[in-house]
């Protein structure tokens, strides 16, 4: 619902601060009570959040994170906060349309529409789908291969023609203010200036918002990464660069494990052990 790690442990925070002030003899459903109290809280941030995205200082892009696409999430940014509780709640978590509308204190047929309204948000995006693994892969290795020699022809063949290129910087890190559109326009931003991120750093891939994805590292710490969403032919539709240094915390630890164990994760694999004692 919330796009970010802080945010959403807030919520979680604020929930059991209010499981722990209550008489739980008193509570006749456990499950429906915290659902209640914590899709609230986030709906209370969502509203808060809103004015801040306006004033954000070029693209917001969900954070980073081994969850739902990023496409999905951005998705998810279309919809107002109750739909986006509504949605998420009955077709993702599976709950009856009583049980969101007793959550969102409304009617059942207004819970209904919602839930259809934010359906049709949902549908009307640009399907996007994600290659097997093995060819996640291979893209990756094409990619970095074609920043690394600057070939802009071999870049510009790994993009649909109609790519949108992403970055967000929230106005603490160098990030584009706009979007890029069209696979030669992203191909030369991508090959000519991002080209200069990967000269002395440190490079993984990563699992993130379910697909293979890029990070690059300076002394140890998380300063880019970078995801895509592909479309139906293989080729990068989006591309989403998250540098804002905010969102980017939690991936600096990567690092640090692969220098314990010897730099056995060098350019590569992302172990779903560490994946699972990072994000439980």
């Amino acid at each position: 619902m919330l796009g970010t790690v802080a945010d959403a442990e807030d919520a979680v925070q604020d929930t059991f601060l209010k499981w722990q002030a209550q008489d739980i003899a008193q509570i006749n459903n456990a499950e429906a009570w915290l659902t209640r109290v914590c899709a609230n809280h986030c709906l209370d941030i969502l509203k808060s959040a809103h004015k801040t995205r306006l004033d954000y200082d070029g693209p917001w892009i969900s954070e980073p994170l081994q969850t739902l696409t990023t496409a999905f999430l951005m998705v998810m940014e279309r919809l107002t906060p109750k739909e986006r509780a509504a949605y998420l709640l009955r077709e993702v978590f599976g709950n009856s349309y009583g049980e969101v509308a007793d959550v969102l204190q409304i009617g059942e047929p207004a819970c209904r529409q919602l839930v259809s309204r934010a359906k049709r948000n949902v549908q009307s995006a640009a399907p996007r789908c994600a290659p097997a693994p093995k060819e996640q892969e291979q893209f990756l290795h094409a990619f970095l291969a074609a920043v690394e020699t600057g070939s802009v022809e071999n870049m510009q063949q790994l993009l649909s023609a109609s790519v949108r290129y992403r970055t967000d910087g929230g106005g603490k890190a160098t990030a584009l203010t706009r979007s890029l559109d069209g696979a030669e326009q992203v191909a030369k931003y991508i090959v000519r200036i991002l080209g200069r991120l990967w000269d002395q750093n440190q490079t993984r891939f990563v699992e993130l918002n379910g697909v293979r994805s890029l990070v690059v590292f300076e002394c140890g710490e998380a300063h880019t990464a970078m995801s895509f969403g592909f479309d139906a032919a293989g080729k990068v539709a989006d591309v989403f660069v998250s540098r804002n240094p905010d969102k980017l915390g939690h991936l600096s630890l990567i690092y640090t494990h692969d220098l314990k164990n010897g730099g056995a994760l060098a350019r590569g694999l992302f172990c779903f052990e560490f994946a699972v004692k990072v994000y439980s």
